[in-house]
């Protein structure tokens, strides 16, 4: 079999010959600006290498990749009581919905799901200060990768902000039924600069590594917890693309808006691929394909 260094580099040629990358999530302002046609991938394995292609030294906005870090860190904080505030599920409908919640009584199916990220963001936020907040966090996705120069993009932040109207309407529909502690004004402005952290392909993952459990890899979650972070992203970490991502890849993997993917393989890599296009999904199109491409390459899968 070819080694991972070749087949990343098989991978990222053919992004160069193809005509449909998809379209960038035009409806947040600056990430409209990023051109469609960039692809990295970066695998960190567990025997401590790292291996990278394309434009892996390029920072992007990780946007809703964030939501495994943030998950982690609320269940640190909140333990197995989160689960009374948001569900386990997957929605089978668009990640920003509001048709599920309004059905179930303001418990989102899941914590990917934007109604479930913005519960977990207020838990996580719970007698903190956003400053505070986001500094916590930082420091965690810093500890996770060994790299100290990962930042929160403001002008994201802020485009991103302007326009959460529709995370606006779901905020406040948490909070009518209790669910929300802080004000949807507090979890909103919190929620979008975490969705803002710039990280490269190279960064995001060494950062995943902390899901590999693995001999020597950064020991920031229990076992327990990382079997269950990497089922729900089987299960829920594509919105309604989840089950036909899990079909192509077999991998527990976490998507963005901003094109990027995390992507875990148990027990022997974490894989970061980005490309700004998106498909109707909304996930990385290019960054998907390539991640069929590579698993159907390496043979790995959670599956054997």
């Amino acid at each position: 079999m070819a080694s991972v260094q070749e087949i990343l580099d098989d991978i990222a040629r053919s992004p160069k010959a193809t005509s449909d990358v998809g379209k960038v999530a035009d409806y947040i302002p600056e990430l409209a600006k990023v051109d469609p046609r960039q692809f990295a991938i970066s695998v960190a394995t567990a025997d401590g290498k790292l291996f990278c292609a394309g434009d892996c030294d390029t920072p992007f906005s990780i946007q809703s990749v964030s939501k495994v870090f943030v998950l982690a860190l609320a269940l640190g904080k909140a333990g197995d009581s989160l689960w009374k505030r948001v569900g386990r599920e997957p929605s089978g409908l668009s990640f920003d919905s509001i048709l599920l919640l309004e059905r179930e009584h303001g418990v989102p199916r899941n914590p990917f799901i934007n109604a479930g990220a913005l519960v977990t963001t207020d838990s996580f936020l719970d007698g903190s200060t956003p400053r505070e907040a986001l500094g916590a966090l930082l420091r965690f996705v810093r500890a996770a990768s060994d790299r100290e120069d990962i930042h929160i993009d403001e002008n994201v932040a802020q485009s991103e902000l302007d326009t959460a109207h529709r995370n606006f309407a779901l905020a406040h529909y948490l909070k009518s039924h209790g669910n929300l502690v802080n004000t949807p004004e507090k979890v909103l402005g919190t929620y979008c600069h975490q969705c803002a952290i710039e990280m490269t392909t190279s960064q995001l993952a060494l950062a995943g590594r902390i899901l590999i459990d693995a001999p020597d890899m950064p020991n920031l979650l229990s076992r327990q917890r990382k079997r269950r972070i990497n089922t729900l992203m089987m299960t829920c970490g594509h919105y309604d693309g989840s089950g036909d991502f899990a079909f192509q890849v077999g991998l527990p993997g976490k998507s963005g808006v901003g094109g990027g993917i995390l992507v875990i393989a148990p027990g022997r890599a974490s894989i970061a691929v980005w490309s700004p296009g998106l498909n109707d999904y909304g996930n990385s199109k290019l960054g998907t394909e390539a991640m069929a491409q590579f698993a159907n390459k390496t043979g790995w899968s959670a599956f054997g």
